[in-house]
């Protein structure tokens, strides 16, 4: 009889014993919390603006990037040499532009709260920065600036039901949108969709939106959109420096 009591007395008790149970359970890092699988090894697959980025355009020649006066000035005025002698070959290999730079990524985590992008192209490396860790560090601005990053569910609706990250880029290094002298400020504000797609054969698409607000240089919103595929390894990761031309 009381065996029969003290059970019914436990079943009583198991909603509130089970939520407070939770309730001290410790947070999931951003590490354990991704809704995707970023890592790994992703080769870009040039799908759109083909002759913007697999060769250097002309000087002048930027037609779907929404320049103001100011841009198109210092658009003009593009010198690679003069940025060569000046020991800034790597103004295109910032973070609004980085992604758009034909190459492999290579993603790890390079703490429980730290995503990291390297790039062979320019040997760049993005530092995606979760919860805590997201504080600005002193310093001059680099071309990656300081990206917050942070986990976006199901119910964002991007991804269908997997989940997507989300970055805001601030701190950037004055440089250019697009190699041939395209300008972005040091006031720039870069927003970044990351979402994983993976398709019925198997692949993996890493697709990257990409948002950027410039008032010093833009007339309104630079969108761009860029697509690398998942590889099983390192083949082809050749990390090379940047380059003015």
């Amino acid at each position: 009889m009381r065996r029969l009591l003290f059970a019914a007395i436990i079943l009583l008790l198991l909603p509130t014993i089970l939520p407070a149970q939770a309730r001290g359970a410790a947070p999931k890092t951003p590490k354990d919390a991704a809704p995707i699988d970023m890592t790994g090894y992703w080769v870009s697959i040039v799908s759109e603006d083909w002759r913007f980025r697999m060769i250097t355009p002309p000087k002048g020649d930027y037609p779907n990037i929404p320049l103001n006066p100011d841009g198109e000035k210092i658009a003009k005025a593009w010198d690679p040499a003069k940025d060569e002698a000046a020991g800034e070959q790597c103004k295109s290999y910032g973070a609004p532009n980085i992604m758009r730079v034909p190459g492999r990524l290579h993603i790890t985590w390079a703490n429980d709260s730290t995503l990291k992008i390297e790039t062979d192209a320019g040997m760049q490396t993005r530092l995606l920065r979760f919860g805590g860790s997201a504080t600005p560090l002193p310093g001059a601005p680099d071309w990656q600036g300081f990206s917050r990053a942070q986990w976006l569910g199901p119910a964002s609706g991007r991804s269908g039901d997997a989940g997507s990250l989300t970055a805001t880029t601030t701190g950037i290094r004055p440089g250019y949108l697009q190699k041939n002298g395209v300008p972005y400020s040091g006031n720039a504000v870069m927003t970044e969709f990351f979402d994983v797609v993976k398709e019925p054969n198997g692949d993996q698409w890493l697709i990257v939106k990409s948002i950027v607000a410039d008032p010093q240089y833009l007339q309104r919103t630079f969108i761009r959109s860029t697509h690398f595929r998942k590889q099983a390894d390192a083949s082809g990761w050749r990390p090379t420096p940047c380059t003015a031309r």
